[in-house]
């Protein structure tokens, strides 16, 4: 290619997409946007946006809130691809190593709210909510994958 002339090779392919934001909570209004923008670019079922959104929000919130020892910026990078009726997700963080879906499902889902332990309700909706979900740590980066059938 011409030393002018934009390098198309680079580009993801139109059914991947990313994301990257910061550690701030400021970022999830960001994200929430992002995904209504994705859904309606691959004509994704608006449930389907919904609940990724909420699974989305519940993890990042965990990283922004528990994953990192300084109050410095880190990036959380976010990566989607569309693959015929599913859509596959994953999250990278820098932060301490943690593997959420370790946490035992609340045994006090049955009592009303005001006598339920505090925690352990976002992870048992990710669980609920998605098809696949496994836990990653390679290079001092935690990896959460994702996998929903539309």
């Amino acid at each position: 290619m011409g030393e002018n002339e934009p390098d198309f090779i680079s580009l993801p392919p139109m059914n991947q997409k990313q994301i990257i934001i910061t550690n701030t909570l400021s970022e999830l209004d960001h994200l929430a946007d992002w995904l209504e923008m994705l859904g309606e670019e691959w004509q994704l079922p608006s449930k389907a946006v919904f609940n990724l959104n909420l699974v989305l929000e519940e993890l990042v919130t965990n990283i922004i809130f528990y994953g990192y020892r300084d109050k410095e910026s880190h990036q959380i990078q976010i990566d989607f691809w569309l693959e015929k009726e599913m859509i596959k997700i994953t999250i990278e963080d820098d932060g301490k190593e943690f593997d959420p879906f370790l946490l035992d499902t609340p045994d006090d889902l049955d009592k009303p709210i005001e006598e339920r332990k505090i925690g352990g309700l976002g992870i048992h909706f990710v669980k609920k909510l998605m098809d696949k979900y496994e836990y990653q740590r390679n290079n001092n980066r935690n990896k959460i994958i994702l996998v929903k059938h539309l």
